[in-house]
Order: C-alpha cells, then sequence, then structure tokens
C-alpha cells in the first residue's frame, strides 16, 4: 500500500513537474582577451535567449549553431571600440554529461585610430557660433582610438543643436567612416545642412476659457518672431501647468500651416473649477495642534486676479489672512499685491495681537529671481515683560531672494537666499524710527553615498531712532524653535530684562549644518547642529547651541521630520523632540 501511494505521488510529480527529477543542462561561457567595456559588449552579445533550454535540456542543434557564430557576433561587439582586425577562436567542450562549455579567445589586435577627421556645416546656419564650436570640439582628433559611440554621440549632439536653435530641417548630407583595415586607420566625414532657420509665428488661443486673452499671453514663453524652439512649447506648457487653473492643456505646433518658415501656434485649454475651499489639520512643535481653511478664487472679476483667503487656528496662533493678486499682463512671475492680516500668537517669551495691511510689487528678473517692494501698516498690542503697550508703525521696505532647486518636493541639491531692508521714522506716522537689514540663506549639497549637506543661515540688525521698549515684537527678534535652534523652544532665546523675562534684541545671528543620508527611496536620517541668538550688541554676543537627530519620511506634499535635540554648553543641558512638515524654502 505504502509502495503504491509512493509511485502515486512520483507520477504526480512527473506530471506537474516533468523537470523536477531531472538535472539541468548548463552552459559556460569563457570569454579571454578583452576586458572592460568591451568584454562587456562581448558578454551581451553572446547572451544566451531563454529558449534554448527546454524541459532542462539544452537544444543541441542550436547550440551548435550557436557556437558557429560565436566569432561573428564577438567580431561586431569589438567594432565600437576600435577592433576591426580581432582573430577569435571558439571551441565547445562537454566536460561532462549535461555541461557545457564555449571558450572564447580573442586576439583584438592594434585599434583603428583616426587618420583624419572632416566637419562642415552648410546651409542657412553655417555661420551659427555653437554649431561651429561643436564642429570644433569634436571629440574624435587624428591620432584617437576610433570609438563610435563617441562618433555617434556627438553626431547626435551637433544635429540637435541645430534643431534647438530653430534649424527644424538640419539633416548631415554625408556622414561617412572610411576603415582601411590594412593601415589600421579611419577617415571621418561629417557634412550638416542645417537647411532654414523657423521663427514663431501667431499663436491661437481657446476662446472660451473664461479668462481674458492679456491675461492667458503672459503663460507664452514666445512671441512672434522668435527662433522656433520645442524647449519653449515645453516650457509654456508648463506654464499653464503651474498656474493650477487648467485641467487639461494642449499647446499644439501647427508645423503643417507655416508660411515663411514662420509656425503658427494653438493653445487649447479647459479651465479647471476657479473656486476651491480646502480644510487641513496638523501638528506643530513651535504652534501646538492646529486646524486651518483657505477659499481660493482664481479669476475674479474673470480678469484673472486671485483672491485667497485663510484661517489658521492653533494652540499659541491664531490668525485670518486675506489676499488680492493682481497679475502682471508682462511676466507670469510679476503681480501687484493687497494684503490684509489679523494675528494672536502666545508665547512664553510675549503675548501679542496685531493687523496689518500691506500693498507690494513684485517683478521677476529671471528663473528663480523675484524682487519686491512693499508698504506696510502694523498696528500691535503686546505684552512682553510683564508690561503692556502699543505700536503703530507705517514702514516700505525691499526684498530680493534667489531660489535654485532641482525639486520643491524633496530637493537634492540647490540653494535660496533673500535680502531684505525695511524702516520708518516718525515723520511717516510711526511711533518710532528704525531701519532693519535681514538676510538668510539654504543650501543643499549632494555628497557620496547618499550623503547630503543641509545648511541654514540668519541675520538681522537693528538701527533705532528710539528705545527699543517702543519697538513691538514682531519687528524685534527672537531665536529658538523648529526653523532656529532646535534645542530651545520657540522665542525662547534673546536678551532679557531685569526680571529674568526673554524680551527680544536688536540683532540676531543662528546657523545649522545637518548631514542627511539617505536609507531608502522615502527614507532618510541626519544628524545636526544648531547655534544662535537674539542680542544687541555684537561687541557682546552669547551663542546658544543644541546638536541632535533626525528621521525623515518623503511624502507627495513634502517631508516629515522628526527631531531629537539635546541643548550643549550649558549646565544641566534640556532635550527637545520638533516635528516639522516639508522642507524650509
Amino acid at each position: 500500500m505504502k509502495n503504491g501511494l509512493l509511485q502515486m505521488l512520483l507520477m504526480a510529480l512527473l506530471m506537474f513537474c516533468p523537470t523536477c527529477l531531472l538535472a539541468a543542462d548548463q552552459l559556460q561561457i569563457i570569454v579571454q582577451g578583452v576586458e572592460g567595456e568591451a568584454l562587456d559588449n562581448v558578454r551581451l552579445a553572446l547572451a544566451v535567449p531563454p529558449g534554448m533550454v527546454r524541459e532542462g535540456r539544452i537544444d543541441l542543434p542550436w547550440l551548435r549553431l550557436f557556437e558557429r557564430e560565436a566569432a561573428g557576433k564577438v567580431d561586431s561587439a569589438l567594432q565600437p571600440f576600435g577592433y576591426y582586425n580581432a582573430k577569435i577562436h571558439t571551441s565547445l567542450e562537454t566536460p561532462e554529461e549535461g555541461n557545457y562549455r564555449l571558450e572564447v579567445k580573442i586576439d583584438p589586435g592594434p585599434p583603428v585610430r583616426v587618420g583624419s577627421v572632416a566637419i562642415d556645416v552648410l546651409g542657412a546656419g553655417s555661420a551659427e557660433k555653437s554649431l561651429n564650436e561643436l564642429a570644433r570640439e569634436f571629440p574624435l582628433k587624428t591620432g584617437d582610438v576610433l570609438q563610435q559611440v563617441k562618433y555617434e554621440d556627438a553626431k547626435s549632439k551637433l544635429r540637435a543643436k541645430a534643431v534647438e536653435i530653430g534649424y527644424l530641417d538640419a539633416a548631415f548630407t554625408t556622414h561617412e567612416i572610411l576603415i582601411t583595415k590594412e593601415k589600421n586607420s579611419a577617415d571621418i566625414r561629417l557634412v550638416l545642412d542645417t537647411g532654414p532657420q523657423y521663427f514663431f509665428g501667431e499663436t491661437g488661443l481657446t476662446e472660451d476659457t473664461g479668462y481674458p486673452e492679456r491675461f492667458l499671453r503672459r503663460f507664452l514663453a514666445f512671441k512672434p518672431g522668435d527662433v522656433y524652439t520645442d524647449a519653449k512649447i515645453v516650457e509654456t506648457q508648463f506654464n499653464f501647468i503651474n498656474s493650477e487653473r487648467f485641467r487639461q492643456i494642449f499647446v499644439i505646433p501647427e508645423k503643417e500651416k507655416t508660411i515663411d518658415h514662420r509656425i503658427p501656434v494653438f493653445v487649447r485649454l479647459k479651465p479647471a473649477p476657479r473656486r476651491r475651499v480646502r480644510v487641513g489639520a496638523g501638528y506643530g512643535t513651535d504652534t501646538g495642534p492646529r486646524v486651518s481653511g483657505s477659499y481660493k478664487d482664481l479669476n475674479m472679476f474673470h480678469l484673472g486676479h486671485e483672491l485667497l483667503i485663510e484661517l489658521y487656528i492653533a494652540q499659541r496662533l491664531q490668525g485670518l489672512a486675506g489676499a488680492y493678486t493682481i497679475p502682471s499682463s508682462k511676466n507670469i512671475k510679476s503681480a501687484t499685491g493687497l494684503q490684509l492680516n489679523l494675528q494672536r500668537e502666545d508665547t512664553v517669551t510675549y503675548e501679542t495681537r496685531f493687523i496689518s495691511a500691506e500693498v507690494n510689487r513684485s517683478r521677476s528678473f529671471g528663473p528663480g529671481i523675484l524682487g519686491t517692494v512693499y508698504l506696510r501698516y502694523l498696528q500691535e498690542d503686546y505684552t512682553i515683560g510683564g508690561e503692556d503697550s502699543s505700536s503703530r508703525l507705517i514702514f516700505p521696505g525691499i526684498r530680493f531672494s534667489v531660489s535654485r532647486y532641482d525639486n520643491l518636493i524633496r530637493p537634492t541639491k540647490g540653494y535660496r537666499c533673500a535680502l531684505e531692508a525695511r524702516g520708518t521714522t516718525e515723520y511717516l506716522g510711526s511711533d518710532t524710527g528704525f531701519v532693519q537689514l535681514l538676510a538668510d540663506a539654504n543650501t543643499i549639497i549632494p555628497l557620496p553615498w547618499r550623503f547630503s549637506l543641509v545648511t541654514r543661515g540668519a541675520f538681522g540688525a537693528t538701527a533705532l531712532e528710539d528705545t527699543f521698549a517702543n519697538l513691538p515684537p514682531s519687528i524685534r527678534f527672537f531665536a529658538g524653535g523648529d526653523n532656529s535652534v532646535r534645542g530651545y523652544s520657540y522665542q525662547s532665546l534673546g536678551p532679557r530684562d531685569s526680571t529674568g523675562d526673554v524680551v527680544g534684541g536688536k540683532n540676531l545671528l543662528v546657523g545649522s549644518v545637518e548631514l542627511q543620508r539617505d536609507i531608502f527611496d522615502k527614507w532618510a536620517v541626519s544628524a545636526f547642529f544648531d547655534t544662535g541668538n537674539a542680542f544687541d550688541s555684537f561687541s557682546d554676543i552669547r551663542l546658544f547651541s543644541s546638536v541632535g537627530i533626525g528621521i525623515h519620511y518623503y511624502t507627495i506634499v513634502g517631508a516629515l521630520n522628526l527631531y531629537g535635540a539635546r541643548q550643549i554648553g550649558v549646565d544641566n543641558p534640556g532635550y527637545r523632540v520638533v516635528f516639522t512638515v516639508g522642507f524650509e524654502l
């Protein structure tokens, strides 16, 4: 009975897995005589297709054919690296049953070297500086080993550059490598005929978007008469996408309608809903638990103007803010803005309530470069150092910032720096006069082995017409908190009054260095050092410092950052846990 059961199990195993009890045939390919990229290419040419093994057995007729064709495959694989006179010997052996070994012995011989290079640019673009520079800088020179990869890459770059600057019909009328095997020599001959240069023609727009045509044309990265490039088409597409006003965007070059080498473009748009309401909840170490809501209208009065109203309620911060933005008709990064802000903040250092109104004008000076001038009214009531006070300020200011990050959600390299100057006097209707200079910068530097170095710094300086006591907390400087010295609580560092209460300082100096290491696609760890303080005199600075570690999880809305920080350089150092969302740009 047991033997019969065993036989049945054996038959079932053979039925469902006929090769399980048979040793699979093996093929070993040994290549000798070359190394590096040439060896890699030979191995790739001799890769065994899956179909040669059937039910665990090698198809022997196919293997014999494979052995006969191997020399030709190897010869073709060596030619891109300059070896055109290689001697190749192959042999197929069977050391034991079911095992096969294909030996490939290669004598590559001397490589073919470049004898002469002649590259000409003809047509309307023959005088283009960029094309002639690429021709002069062709990577293969007389005496170099002929490498087809370099040849094809340089050839492609030359034509791509011609297309990039508007010569859409550019083509090689001659592209040849004349090889003399007996002399191991090759002559390169390239002739690029650019053809005519193309330009942008008129641009048509969808008429029923609800936005005025003048507003929509702000997003065009080109104007009639500009040299035609596909890059400008892509940039225009992204400009419309980033406006968040359209759900469908097609920027279509109508090349079939080209007249006098001018290509018309049609932009087809389908608008997204203009009004949006969002609510959210979260937590920040500086502010405590919070809820927020916002209302946005992207097309006020059907003029493309934007209205944003935000309400935020947190444990230590509450506010209502409104902003009305009038976009410039010339540049998508330029605009005029009106802002109104009501805010109450209650920290361990002070309690303040203020209303501010601002009118500003922003202008783009290039990608990532923005300048802003503004005039602000501030009415602030506050309690600090056990004393109640109020202040009215009317002050102009100017901001200038440069931002260069490879990604705004999860940047891996880049920097941002900003400089701001602001000030007022009693002659402008303010209760006190002051002048302030503020600067801050962030950098991300990629390092080997998935490391990156993140640095951050902030500086502030104040000159006063009157006593410091007349300056409200929102204008004074404090240190400590999630984006300052993380080992200390929010706004807890600065000069103190006679009772020991922190009252803020005239000046600020804060810096941070953080070393991060990616450990998975969405995770990273870090170690950091923070230092800084607010102070009244540059001759009497005391800096407070902290060190710590962090863990980061990256999401589609930014990083979730959890830090543990420890004070250093003080008696009885304290610890603090910090949680933030996103990267501070």
